[in-house]
């Protein structure tokens, strides 16, 4: 059986990225990554992350970028000029300084691309991915994609989500809670464990989840 991770939400922090995946779990072509959005803004080398995860998926490697909040708050500015007050209040303002730029409009079409390609969930077997969560009383769940990045549960009754596991990020956990929830054996399972907030107790890591075994691995930011 190949690995499966999931890592979410690195906001700019390049470095302990690149050491989770290159360093530490070591992934290879055989493995399986999905990544569940917020690569951008906040951390100062937003540029750097998604230029990693274009090079990983160009070489060979199989990863799954999810989108999340901030991929669509940029998205939201790059096609309406209203929106950039809200994606500057969420700290735009340091991924545009991170691609050398000081206007939305300047940033290259490839870039703007990879985030308008990213998908908004995925299903591998009973475990479903996603950058926040879903809406519990759509019909179809699948179909809110406002709530799939922006609003988080602890479980769900939808006959499509029921019994499902769910990986998800957005909202910040400290590892020690991320850990001891996992040993719990639930259906719904945050990762995000606040890379960029490394300045407040207990946060500051960024974890990846190889889910076939439920092991939690993590690097500190630096």
């Amino acid at each position: 059986m190949h690995r499966l991770f999931a890592i979410s939400d690195i906001h700019g922090c390049f470095r302990p990225f690149y050491k989770l995946v290159n360093d530490v779990i070591r992934l290879n072509k055989s493995d399986e990554l999905i990544l569940l959005g917020d690569y951008i803004d906040r951390g100062e080398e937003s540029k750097a992350v998604i230029d990693f995860i274009i090079d990983l998926q160009r070489t060979g490697f199989n990863v799954t970028a999810l989108t999340g909040n901030h991929e669509q708050m940029l998205l939201d500015a790059w096609h309406d000029p209203s929106a950039l007050y809200q994606w500057y209040m969420n700290s735009g303002s340091t991924t545009l300084f991170s691609f050398g730029i000081s206007d939305i409009r300047q940033m290259e079409k490839a870039y703007i691309d990879f985030f308008s390609g990213l998908q908004f969930y995925k299903e591998t077997g009973n475990y479903i991915f996603v950058h926040a969560g879903f809406n519990d009383y759509e019909p179809d769940p699948f179909w809110d994609k406002l709530t799939m990045i922006w609003k988080c549960s602890t479980s769900y009754k939808n006959p499509l989500l029921a019994g499902r596991k769910i990986i998800h990020g957005h909202r910040p956990k400290t590892i020690d809670h991320v850990r001891l929830l996992i040993e719990s054996s639930p259906d719904v399972i945050p990762i995000d464990t606040g890379c960029v907030y490394k300045e407040e107790p207990g946060y500051g890591n960024l974890s990846a989840l190889e889910v076939n075994t439920m092991t939690l691995t993590s690097v500190a930011n630096f």
